[in-house]
């Protein structure tokens, strides 16, 4: 997508032909940097600090570590320990895992003296298959748009609400929730998205406003409490989440609040959707029970950082000394709450058979 004109993946192979850069999302939105990643060790570091986050980057920033370990030590033993480094690094998003089986099973069938060359060719694949996903997750989430659209008056604008930040700086590009939300805006449709600020880490006020904002795109940033009010008052079209991991029968893990904004878009009789890559589609989990979720530092909750009226980039604490702090990263909303799975294979019914049929290559034999 675009970045003051110029358009930028969120992780790319450098000009060099092996170190891998990657957008430094900590430093946004008050500073746009990109870091330089040359060892496997570097790319744990950038998955478990945050450098890079949202499930699909997560999963190309892991082929490309598993490339970069490959460059140090290509034997079994190497396949191991660059596997078990980056599958540590973060627990709930399943593109991880789904990517390091990729590249390890792949490398497993060649000879050492091929390893190198196969792992670098197989991350630019999969970073290249995400933006291809994410373009038709684009396409099939365009029609739910467009069929708010017509319900509109003319000229009136579909309003969208979507929570943290599913957009193409999670991905490789394009985004999954913000997908259909660019291809609308690109084709010409009135959109305006309500932005949840997304606490603690505020993915939604500093990361999808800045690209939204860079793209164009009218919206406005609210405090996450705000999303029931405004279904409340017929102010939200269509909400659209993304997500990190959907269990077998369709329920959904998602940044924590996810589950909060689906009760209050049923309650309100709001469509709620959910736009995932199949890769985050976890048949090997038959509920959304089972999903690991992350705990994450206090600090994120106790500071938080921004720009001050001087200019300066200051991080400051808002919580008193001595508050014991509880951070869930993520919570799941059961698939009874969600209208339909944005895939790019079109759009589902959040079940386990809908599930199965559409992805029959990845699913698992059950009684669905």
């Amino acid at each position: 997508m675009k970045v003051d004109g110029k358009h930028y993946r969120s992780i790319w192979l450098g000009s060099d032909g092996w170190s891998v850069c990657a957008i430094d999302q900590r430093r946004l939105p008050h500073e746009f940097v990109v870091a330089k990643i040359t060892t496997c060790e570097e790319a744990a570091d950038a998955i478990r600090g945050m450098l890079v986050r949202g499930a699909p980057l997560i999963g190309a920033t892991a082929a490309f570590g598993m490339a970069l370990g490959m460059r140090d030590d290509r034997s079994d033993p190497g396949i191991d320990r660059a596997y078990e480094m980056l599958i540590a690094t973060r627990p709930t998003a399943i593109n991880l895992k789904w990517a390091l089986d990729t590249m390890s099973t792949m490398l497993r069938r060649l000879a050492p003296s091929e390893r190198r060359d196969a792992a670098y060719a197989r991350a630019v694949d999969i970073a290249g298959e995400d933006v291809t996903i994410n373009r038709g997750i684009a396409s099939h989430g365009l029609a739910l748009i467009e069929a708010a659209a017509a319900r509109k008056k003319p000229g009136e604008a579909v309003n969208v609400l979507t929570h943290c930040n599913a957009g193409w700086l999670a991905t490789v590009d394009w985004g999954t929730a913000t997908a259909p939300i660019y291809l609308a805006h690109d084709s010409g449709i009135p959109i305006h998205v309500w932005v949840d600020e997304t606490r603690p880490r505020n993915q939604g006020a500093s990361l999808t406003a800045w690209e939204l904002g860079h793209h164009g795109v009218a919206h406005t940033v609210i405090p996450d409490n705000t999303g029931g009010h405004l279904m409340q008052h017929g102010m939200v079209d269509l909400a659209i989440v993304g997500t990190d991991r959907v269990a077998a029968n369709g329920d959904v893990c998602n940044k924590i609040g996810t589950y909060l904004k689906a009760l209050a878009a049923h309650d309100n009789g709001v469509p709620f959707y959910v736009a995932l890559p199949s890769p985050t589609i976890d048949f090997a989990v038959a509920e959304g029970r089972q999903i690991p979720i992350e705990q994450r530092s206090a600090q994120e909750v106790t500071e938080m950082t921004g720009r001050t009226s001087d200019g300066r980039i200051e991080t400051v604490r808002i919580v008193p000394p001595g508050s014991p702090v509880a951070n869930y990263g993520f919570d799941v909303t059961p698939a009874r709450l969600v209208t339909g799975l944005i895939t790019e294979r079109g759009v589902l019914q959040a079940d386990g058979a809908a599930l199965a049929a559409a992805f029959p290559e990845r699913a698992r034999p059950t009684n669905y």
